[in-house]
């Protein structure tokens, strides 16, 4: 069953019920709607810019769409880019290319003109759909990109270098062209978090799609009555495979555009949110917001607040223990990932084994795992190894990169993740680190998220990274990035008598107080930390010499 029944399936038994919202809080209210010919109902609550769509209305537009990209000569397996910041037009557009039967490619709203290009190239991009926040990216390449591309704009004044999506969809057909789709057809390209440079581009089918509806809602049970409140970007795997298990029981999500502790709070109270996936770093900042007084959970409507889950990095122990405090009724779960196993679910740590906190969990619903050595075979149970996963998300390739796809991909169907991870004795399994990220110290193994996570237990720090700098005699030494909760002072002494409590081997040497920088999922940004710290680190080393 391709994911698009769904759809279908959601407009048939629940047409006239609210499938998406759009709340806002930064935009102002009077703005003009610019999706103008959507049904739309727009309010002011708790001062935010709101909008709605229907699920007959979601269906409807997804096969405007659909029918748009039809009649300009789009087929099957054509590939349409989406540069869209979260907003309302953001999913049916989504499924409007997959029900032309075309291959949906996402793209980071990070990305800069240069990575535009090489993506939409990689990708062999037939049509840009973009937002207002990308003009001036898009303008500055608009003379590669036309060339044989479609480029369409949603939103207020078009530029003169593309072509009004409102205005074209508005007098396409509404019917759905059923296109024929099944489930080994070829659905989305993802990208890679392009740590290593340049992304690379992500091929999955619709079985994957399907796979990851099911696999999410077998893990935290949605139910039709769930509102589901999604705040990361939708061009990630993970924020729509979470809500993908909305979408299999017609369950309302709210889009949300902010992440302040107030936001997230507020938007939960006011549409009376019942799962809420969350990245560390709004965990942490609700959890301080909390503690400093500033925010004050009396002035919230959160007793249907069910699921707190997060994924997309390690989950420090210390974090899940103080959320329960001002929670003690929330489920959690901790799910791990990656696009290339398409997002979140392939391990997770089931909202049933909190006692585990810390772990990533255990295999996902339909999953395999193994924890193998560099030659590929199984380690014994608790040595740490490289993380491999097997199942009906795995990707179909790295495209145009067969090399690539050789290297982390098996003949038998095992990705090896380049994680590296333990299993304890009761097959839980404990993220250790990436393998690039190891740090060779003086001929010890270092995994940087253990130091994380320790100093993750310390009362000032707000974030922590820990990477891997020259050292002339050690060859690596750990370096602590840290940055201090808003009110608190700490010194390098202050930290490193915390640190005493761990191995000396294991103690960072060298301790920064700076902030510390994580993607638009979560994650951090460990190559750009090497880059800003290590040419330093490089010529201390060599002075000590």
């Amino acid at each position: 069953m391709p994911i698009t029944d769904l759809l279908r399936q959601n407009r048939k038994l629940y047409g006239n019920e609210t499938a998406l919202v759009e709340l806002n809080p930064d935009r102002p209210e009077n703005r003009r709607l610019t999706w103008r010919e959507f049904d739309l109902v727009e309010s002011t609550g708790r001062g935010a810019y709101r909008r709605e769509i229907t699920w007959a209305v979601f269906d409807e537009k997804a096969n405007r769409f659909a029918n748009l990209l039809l009649e300009r000569g789009i087929r099957r397996d054509d590939k349409v880019a989406i540069l869209l910041m979260n907003c309302l037009e953001w999913l049916p557009i989504y499924f409007g290319i997959l029900k032309a039967g075309a291959i949906a490619v996402p793209l980071n709203f990070r990305y800069t003109a240069d990575e535009i290009r090489y993506c939409t190239d990689l990708a062999d991009v037939s049509v840009l759909v973009f937002g207002p926040e990308f003009i001036g990216r898009v303008e500055e390449i608009a003379g590669e990109l036309s060339n044989g591309r479609l480029l369409f704009y949603v939103g207020d004044n078009c530029p003169t270098f593309a072509e009004d999506y409102s205005d074209l969809t508005m007098n396409c057909p509404s019917d759905d062209p059923m296109i024929p789709v099944v489930d080994t057809d070829l659905a989305a390209i993802y990208f890679s978090s392009g740590t290593t440079g340049f992304p690379k581009a992500i091929l999955h089918d619709h079985t994957s799609l399907m796979h990851s509806a099911k696999c999410e809602q077998n893990h935290h049970g949605q139910t039709h009555e769930d509102i589901f409140l999604c705040i990361p970007p939708l061009y990630h795997t993970g924020a729509k495979m979470h809500w993908f298990g909305s979408l299999l029981v017609g369950g309302k999500a709210i889009l949300l555009r902010g992440t302040k502790p107030e936001m997230i709070l507020s938007a939960v109270s006011s549409e009376k949110a019942t799962i809420v996936w969350l990245l560390v770093p709004w965990a942490q900042d609700i959890l301080d917001a909390l503690d400093s007084g500033r925010v004050h959970m009396e002035d919230y409507e959160l007793s249907q607040w069910r699921l707190m889950h997060i994924g997309a990095q390690p989950v420090p122990q210390s974090l899940i223990k103080h959320w329960k405090e001002y929670f003690p009724n929330h489920q959690y779960d901790t799910n791990y990932g990656l696009s290339e196993s398409i997002g979140p679910g392939c391990v997770h740590l089931g909202v049933e084994n909190i006692h585990k906190v810390g772990a990533i969990g255990i295999p996902g619903y339909g999953w395999q795992c193994r924890i193998v050595d560099p030659q590929r075979n199984d380690v014994p149970q608790g040595e740490v190894g490289e993380l491999a996963v097997k199942g009906p998300g795995v990707m179909l390739e790295y495209y145009k990169d067969p090399k690539a796809t050789a290297e982390v991909l098996s003949p038998d169907g095992w990705l090896f993740t380049g994680d590296m991870a333990r299993q304890d004795e009761d097959g839980f399994i404990y993220l250790v680190d990436r393998k690039k990220d190891v740090i060779i110290s003086g001929g010890e193994n270092l995994y940087p998220v253990q130091i994380e996570d320790f100093l993750h237990g310390f009362e000032p720090v707000h974030d922590v990274a820990v990477i891997g700098l020259a050292d002339k005699r050690l060859g690596e030494k750990a370096c602590a990035i840290i940055s201090i909760k808003e009110g608190y002072t700490c010194t390098e002494e202050d930290v490193n008598n915390f640190c005493l409590a761990l191995p000396k081997y294991k103690r960072p040497r060298q301790i920064i107080f700076a902030p510390v920088p994580r993607n638009a999922t979560g994650k951090i940004e460990k190559p750009r930390l090497r880059a800003m710290y290590g040419a330093t680190a490089l010529v201390d080393a060599e002075s000590r010499g």
